[in-house]
């Protein structure tokens, strides 16, 4: 069985990637999100096994210790990683399977030689990207402005990702029309002998 294809999201915080996996989920019959591991807790909604694998911050550093990270990083305080039993199982399995990370993370992956189709997504501006910031809720103004912080430097950082696409507000469908022919272009270049 040939192994799948990992494709990498990104964006800022509030940025789009999860509307976009989900779609992308659809669209592709034989894929699968990877499951990443954090040790930030739940919001309300996130379900366990579906959303991440949820772990205290002291389990996190053991498996870190234990090598049990391709990556991992903190951010807003919290671990993210992608462990490396998880991301084989689910190679095998599926044709493609969606991640989304951020910048580190991807830089994380490039350095460990670990092959992966990137995408960032960009928002039109940051004020749209503060407004769908604070219509998710859940953050007070210190912390949104922290995420908007962050999400300048990560979109600088984000030019040598393999595609980089602007995710209009309200356009939702045509930003993953547009990163669907960029995968179906991407898996034919793949089975090219």
């Amino acid at each position: 069985m040939s192994q799948g294809k990992l494709i990498i999201i990104s964006s800022p915080s509030g940025g789009g990637k999860d509307a976009v996996i989900n779609a992308l989920l659809k669209i592709f019959p034989n894929s699968a999100r990877l499951v990443t591991t954090t040790s930030r807790p739940p919001r309300p909604g996130n379900k366990e096994g579906v959303d991440y694998f949820f772990i205290s911050k002291n389990e996190f550093e053991e498996k870190i210790k234990r090598g049990a990270f391709v990556e991992h990083n903190i951010y807003s305080e919290n671990y993210y990683g992608i462990e490396k039993s998880r991301l084989a199982e689910s190679l095998e399995r599926n044709e493609i399977v969606f991640t989304q990370i951020e910048v580190n993370g991807k830089h994380n992956l490039d350095k460990n030689k670990i092959k992966h189709l990137s995408i960032y997504l960009l928002p039109e501006s940051l004020n749209v990207l503060r407004a769908r910031i604070e219509r998710r809720g859940g953050l007070d103004d210190t912390q949104i402005a922290e995420r908007l912080s962050i999400a300048k430097k990560e979109m600088s950082e984000s030019i040598d990702y393999d595609y980089r696409v602007v995710n209009v507000q309200g356009k939702l469908e045509e930003t993953v029309s547009k990163i669907a022919d960029t995968i179906k272009q991407e898996l034919a270049i793949d089975k090219k002998p």
